[in-house]
């Protein structure tokens, strides 16, 4: 008893101590922001009022979501990096794949010049050999996964946001020690957020199969991670240099519609087979890289264009398979482009608003939480009061309580321009992705959200292919039927309890 009393007032001294140096610590912390983080003004608003107006409480805040201290050292080697890799190795291809623009589709056209701003600002290449397939259900893309993983030969590179110890990951594990066994080369890359809840137990009986394993900003203390920013939200499998996925679904049951709490998972990812995998895989490699300290650009085998036989594969069985889901297309124009804090532009926020500018007749956008900046959120409602068709595709349920209510905020503003938005109702719609005039789209791990385009490390695909295109903007209409409209009337209705809600979450909306 002796000993939780003194306990007790061990606690209750801190807390009054804090308590009694809190303007101290605001002040120090307002100073620090104002004067020494180079950010956005909104967002030094928006913590200044955080520290200012929520005692204690804004000061955990922001020791939890505001840190960029380290930020500029932090990525700095980084981002030297990304650059050099994609130079030295682009320069070749670039010269190989000039003939791919020289062509009369109209997405090609059209957008040569984004193309151009992808190469220049981060070496993404164009590449046009590739087919693409496209999945919407988790279970289906596993399925596939698993079967694509059984035929690996040389190596196998998995990323992902979040790996759940469940059912998901136990069907593909076996897998990947079969595959260690036989000599293919296995690595397993995850984001210390999203993998904290693996048993350290699991990770090391992996190892010990010879299957290697990367933790991007791990923990510190047991699951707990002070690191909440610059998380690494990319989802890439690379399978022999010719074989890519790239998309929304992560590795848990949810994904495969087992959670009750979300229901049916509405989701989007692409399957790349051909030059467009390389891209992935450099990607992948660099982010190996700063995380491992493994330099696989040592090793050209993992760069080098893969055996015609085995690009082509069992072409018969792809064919018929793809016929059966009636999702492929060939001679796919793929440009594989990432952002993140450790690069100079916001380049996939820039392709968006790119594409919303060239938009002339409509633009379809699917995103779980829509959080957008002045540029975009400008964008989109200039082409609405144009003419242009701009319609929104959200979720009916939350993940995250204050990105959604931010969400209705932004997107009740977008309905007064003229917009059309769309709550999906069956299920949860996780799918992250914008579809231009039925020539263009891009697809992949970002939301149309602050955080995906300043403080997540992302990638997505950019397609210039109608016929592509075109399948995923039916997709799209197919879900209309399983979507209540948000009209003008209905957002302006809410009740009190809403309205403060949304206002609430939208003064936050720099911090989310």
């Amino acid at each position: 008893m002796a000993v939780l009393q003194l306990a007790g007032e061990g606690i209750g001294t801190g807390w009054h101590w804090l308590i009694q140096n809190i303007i101290i610590f605001n002040i120090l912390l307002s100073v620090l922001i104002i004067f020494f983080q180079r950010r956005d003004p909104k967002s030094v608003w928006t913590w200044l009022f955080a520290l200012n107006f929520i005692p204690v409480f804004g000061i955990l805040f922001y020791l939890f979501f505001g840190q960029d201290l380290r930020k500029s050292k932090m990525f700095r080697i980084k981002e030297v990096e990304d650059r050099l890799k994609y130079s030295a190795r682009n320069q070749e291809r670039i010269i190989r794949d000039a003939h791919i623009m020289d062509t009369h589709d109209p997405a090609a056209q059209d957008y040569g010049s984004l193309a151009l701003y992808n190469l220049e600002t981060s070496g993404a290449v164009l590449t046009g050999r590739n087919e693409l397939e496209i999945f919407t259900d988790g279970r289906k893309k596993f399925a596939d996964l698993r079967r694509e993983l059984r035929g690996a030969r040389h190596y196998i590179h998995i990323q992902y946001y979040i790996i759940k110890n469940d059912e998901v990951f136990h069907s593909i594990v076996p897998i990947l020690r079969e595959k260690a066994r036989e000599g293919v080369e296995v690595r397993v890359l995850v984001d210390g957020m999203g993998g904290r809840f693996m048993p350290r137990k699991l990770w090391r009986e992996l190892r010990q199969a010879g299957i290697k394993l990367g933790i991007f900003f791990p923990p510190v203390l047991g699951r707990l991670n002070f690191r909440v920013n610059y998380r690494n939200h990319r989802k890439i499998v690379v399978i022999d240099g010719n074989l890519g996925y790239v998309g929304g679904f992560n590795i848990g049951k949810e994904y495969i519609s087992k959670d009750p709490k979300f229901g049916y998972w509405r989701d989007t990812h692409l399957k790349i087979r051909g030059d467009a995998a390389l891209s992935l895989q450099i990607r992948f490699a660099l982010d190996w890289n700063y995380t491992v300290h493994e330099n696989l650009f040592l090793f050209g085998k993992y760069f080098e264009a893969p055996p015609e036989d085995e690009m082509l594969g069992k072409q018969e069985n792809r064919s018929q398979i793809a016929r059966a889901s009636g999702q492929r297309t060939d001679n796919v124009r793929i440009q594989i482009i990432s952002s993140g804090p450790d690069t100079r532009t916001k380049n996939i926020r820039d392709n968006y608003l790119e594409l919303f500018h060239k938009a002339k007749d409509h633009i379809y956008i699917q995103t779980p939480y829509f959080v957008p900046d002045d540029a975009v959120l400008s964008a989109l409602k200039i082409a609405a009061l144009s003419g242009v068709d701009v319609r929104l595709m959200i979720p009916c349920k939350p993940d995250h309580p204050f990105v959604y209510w931010a969400t209705y905020s932004y997107a009740g503003e977008l309905l007064a321009s003229g917009a059309k938005c769309y709550v999906y109702e069956n299920g949860f719609l996780h799918a992250k992705g914008v579809m231009v005039d039925g020539m263009v789209s891009c697809y992949g791990t970002a939301n149309m959200d602050i955080r995906s385009f300043e403080l997540n490390f992302e990638v997505n695909a950019l397609i210039y292919d109608e016929a592509s295109t075109e399948q995923l903007e039916q997709i799209f209409l197919d879900d209309l039927p399983h979507c209540r409209e948000l009209t003008r009337e209905s957002y302006q209705n809410r009740n009190l309890v809403i309205r403060v809600k949304e206002q609430f979450c939208r003064l936050l909306s720099p911090l989310l």
